[in-house]
């Protein structure tokens, strides 16, 4: 009978520590989840929607390994969505936010934090990673992005159906995360104009609309063969410099505008744009599609002369530029664009003896 005993309270005492082992693991699970916030794959992310309470939005769509596109219209510049991604990947939590700071930290959030909603490739049916059944795109996470803390080295973010905000640092790195999570469209879109090499391109027309008779149009005709001809009368000219003819066309391989101007003020923008354009160039590939940039001269700086200390009515440096079907009103380089900027005269030979 005493034996029975000891056994019956060996057993409750056994039942007891499995009891409170269970909960307390179970409290840490949930306590975990509460601070879920880093992905564990980057790879099978397939979408990301960012938003904030200002009416900005944007949504990056991965379309192949590699490519993604803003809301579905733009190309995404890779490198950002990379840092993006890894920043997703590498987040950790340092610590719950104080009691003391609680309430603040949640008001705060309320009304500036970014709201990130991941979505992944998963399997209903999962086996150690062996057996994969079912798959479909799946809601993974959603968060709120706050500001930085006051040492400008951590994030306070907050899971969705939580209460308790955390901050969040990045390890090696000196700073806040919160930037890396903007829903401004603009920021996210790849800068590119033209990126054609010269296998693709089928030709080129540059119209100087000042100077007609500058106008011109390059025809790529294959296996190293081109047409330079006046686009005023369509005149071809034979004797033209081949290798600035191959170094202009080279010159589309990666064109970038140095800013967008969507939001510059509307008067100042129309007034630009109904001015007449610099010089208009129109790029038609090999699968017949074909992209426009219109340029116009930008009114100098202050105190800018040339060499006689004549003041310079344009900017010497760069352009305003109307691309993408004149969606968009664009700054650009001279330094970038001088090589495709070019008039007919800058390809025919001189004459010999003329200097």
């Amino acid at each position: 009978m005493k034996k029975n005993r000891n056994i019956f309270i060996s057993f409750l005492i056994l039942a007891v520590i499995a009891l409170v082992l269970w909960l307390t693991q179970a409290q840490n699970t949930f306590r975990r989840s509460l601070s879920d916030f880093a992905l564990n794959d980057s790879a099978s992310v397939t979408k990301i929607f960012m938003s904030d309470k200002n009416n900005n939005s944007v949504k990056l769509t991965k379309i192949s390994p590699g490519k993604w596109t803003v809301d579905d219209v733009f190309p995404a510049q890779k490198q950002n969505v990379e840092l993006l991604l890894k920043t997703m990947i590498g987040i950790e939590v340092q610590q719950p936010v104080a009691n003391a700071a609680h309430d603040n930290i949640i008001r705060e959030l309320a009304v500036n934090a970014v709201k990130v909603e991941i979505y992944q490739w998963v399997y209903r049916i999962d086996l150690f990673g062996m057996i994969r059944w079912f798959p479909h795109e799946k809601l993974t996470k959603v968060y709120y992005v706050g500001g930085a803390t006051q040492n400008n080295m951590g994030s306070f973010m907050l899971l969705e159906n939580s209460s308790e905000p955390y901050i969040i640092f990045l390890p090696g790195f000196r700073g806040f995360v919160s930037p890396r999570y903007s829903p401004i469209e603009k920021y996210w879109r790849d800068y590119n104009i033209f990126r054609k090499s010269l296998p693709e391109i089928a030709n080129v027309k540059v119209e100087i609309t000042a100077d007609p008779e500058y106008s011109y149009e390059v025809k790529n005709n294959g296996k190293n063969q081109f047409t330079l001809s006046s686009l005023s009368d369509h005149t071809l000219i034979p004797d033209y410099d081949t290798l600035k003819l191959l170094n202009f066309l080279s010159g589309f391989r990666n064109l970038n505008y140095e800013a967008l101007l969507n939001d510059m003020d509307k008067a100042r923008k129309d007034s630009i744009l109904s001015s007449s354009p610099f010089i208009v160039i129109t790029l038609t590939d090999t699968a017949g599609v074909s992209k426009t940039i219109k340029t116009y001269h930008k009114k100098g700086p202050e105190g800018q002369t040339d060499p006689q200390g004549i003041p310079l009515p344009y900017d010497l440096d760069r352009l305003y530029a109307s691309v993408n079907d004149g969606k968009d009103f664009t700054l650009i380089q001279y330094f970038m664009f001088g090589k495709v900027l070019r008039p007919k005269s800058f390809f025919i030979k001189e004459k010999p003896g003329k200097r």
